[in-house]
């Protein structure tokens, strides 16, 4: 009976376990299941170990698992980086990355295709591509109600995703221009603190050929890429 009991308490520990990977972003799931596999190989072989039915290479292997999970999250971040350097060397396009409350949106230079991911609220950590239409109408009400930067910033999105048609719920609130920082303009052109005023101009002028109606533009990205540029070219 207590070998029946502790069984079903793991099984059920398995359960919401899955169940909260599960409601995870899906870029996150794959290396969350990861873990949770190693996880139960390791109470397993425990477990076999503990009861008898395991030579001593199985207290092996569970030393191995163990020290395996305790490095796993440096892999973890590993890899990002790896996959980051490869992308490099590989001369990966420039983006222009526009930051409100709720979005963090990337314009890529070359495609003028938007991308971006979700900062905070109920999809905090999902990123936009892995989004279906009820999802991301979704994320529109909650910014509609708290946000009317990030509802711009996603609008945009939706436009050139869906080929809609922005929303008109009123007057369009332009940008704060008195909220933008050197390094946020530089981030919006793609360019690094070393750019000078020819760079500047040249970026801006790509990016808003980029931002052209005809290739899904969006008016805020437009007004941000503007501001960006008169700030990094005042005198």
């Amino acid at each position: 009976m207590p070998k029946l009991i502790l069984l079903l308490a793991i099984a059920a520990v398995v359960y919401i376990l899955l169940r909260r990977v599960a409601a995870m972003p899906p870029h996150l799931r794959r290396g969350e299941y990861f873990k949770l596999g190693l996880g139960v190989a390791v109470v397993a072989v425990v477990l076999l170990t503990l009861a008898g039915k395991m030579h001593w290479i199985g207290a092996a292997i569970t030393g191995l698992l163990v020290a395996a999970r305790q490095s796993l999250p440096i892999l973890v971040r590993l890899f990002p980086m790896l996959s980051s350097l490869k992308s490099q060397g590989a001369g990966a396009a420039k983006q222009s990355t526009v930051t409100t409350r709720f979005l963090r949106m990337h314009l890529n230079h070359e495609s003028g295709a938007l991308s971006g991911e979700v900062l905070d609220g109920p999809f905090k950590g999902w990123l936009l591509n892995e989004m279906d239409r009820e999802q991301l109408d979704s994320l529109r009400q909650y910014c509609e109600s708290n946000d009317s930067e990030s509802l711009q910033l996603l609008e945009g999105y939706l436009e050139q995703r869906f080929q809609d048609a922005p929303q008109d719920d009123g007057a369009q609130v332009p940008p704060d221009a008195g909220g933008m920082s050197r390094k946020e303009a530089l981030e919006i052109l793609g360019l690094d603190d070393a750019a000078d005023r020819d760079a500047i101009v040249d970026a801006h002028r790509k990016l808003m050929q980029k931002l052209h109606p005809d290739r899904g533009g969006s008016d805020y990205l437009a007004a941000k890429i503007n501001q960006a540029k008169d700030l990094l070219t005042q005198d």
